[in-house]
């Protein structure tokens, strides 16, 4: 039930996706069953959801489809990671990986592809990969790289990318974003706005959703301890540490204070995704139901 004070957020269709249940890799011991998140994430109260990793859940879209119906779910979008800033060499086994991702995606009837820039550092043992600044010719292939392949899903396969900004990645603050948005066509390329990893990162949600509305094509809810944060952020703690130390965490405990943020999605007039995503990686297998549930009852409130 929403309050009686709670705006109507009939703009805004939440869901929620398997990294709220700790998962980040296709397979990995310490992870949910995904029959197990399936299940949860519909007894949570939820709609909809993403693919997570692709082969995480079943990739026969047969199969799927029929889990996902015993279960009333749907699927509004996929992910892939890209490290397009590399150049021209790296684009086929983009483009691989992509395919793969983008026809299942479209055989569950969903319409975007999430596109998460590579990390540059490693994401389980957080040892450095790659500066953390693009050199101006990386970021011309960036660009460049993002609108080929927004251009090809949308030919092929009929799906919009939205690239999201990511702690650990070279699409990160404020500034990195905006350069982002500014070197690239917005009829081709949008962004999913992840709340968590922008305020991470020191961004502003409601700000960027109010100077940049019509480049926000999708939004994952998520919120940071700010306390913890503090300590990541002076002690350069890398981005899968943190979030074992439980920077990221089940609102309304942290910041950006979620009301005002799909307030101003709302005010934007169109439909979008607010997909929950709550990294932690690894948890106990009985951790992320209650907080999805609570996570559920409190967007109620919300008015989503």
């Amino acid at each position: 039930m929403t309050t009686s004070s709670a705006p109507v957020l009939d703009r805004i269709r939440v869901g929620s996706a398997p990294d709220s249940w700790g998962v980040w890799f296709p397979d990995d011991p310490q992870q949910v069953p995904w029959a197990r998140f399936l299940d949860e994430v519909s007894q949570a109260g939820y709609e909809w959801i993403e693919l997570g990793p692709y082969g995480y859940l079943p990739t026969d879209p047969k199969r799927l489809t029929d889990e996902l119906a015993r279960r009333s779910l749907k699927v509004s979008a996929g992910t892939v990671f890209t490290a397009l800033h590399r150049g021209p060499a790296v684009w086929d086994a983009t483009w691989a990986h992509v395919a793969q991702v983008a026809e299942l995606t479209r055989a569950m009837g969903a319409r975007h592809l999430v596109v998460i820039p590579s990390f540059w550092r490693d994401d389980k043992t957080a040892e450095l990969i790659e500066s953390s600044e693009l050199t101006g010719a990386q970021w011309g292939h960036l660009a460049s790289g993002m609108q080929r392949l927004a251009h090809e899903v949308r030919e092929r396969y009929g799906l919009d990318i939205v690239v999201h900004p990511h702690a650990d990645t070279h699409i990160d603050t404020e500034e990195h974003v905006v350069r982002f948005l500014d070197s690239t066509d917005s009829d081709l390329v949008n962004l999913c706005l992840d709340t968590g990893h922008y305020a991470y990162c020191g961004g502003d949600s409601v700000k960027l959703i109010r100077t940049y509305g019509e480049r926000i094509g999708y939004l994952h809810l998520k919120q940071v301890d700010p306390e913890i944060l503090a300590d990541v952020v002076a002690n350069e703690v890398p981005f899968g540490p943190a979030v074992r130390r439980g920077v990221m965490c089940e609102p309304p405990r942290g910041v950006p204070d979620l009301p005002p943020v799909l307030a101003a999605a709302q005010d934007l007039g169109v439909d979008l995704f607010a997909i929950v995503e709550q990294d932690m990686y690894p948890c106990p297998a009985d951790q992320p139901l209650p907080i999805a549930q609570r996570t559920r009852r409190f967007l109620r409130g919300c008015g989503a």
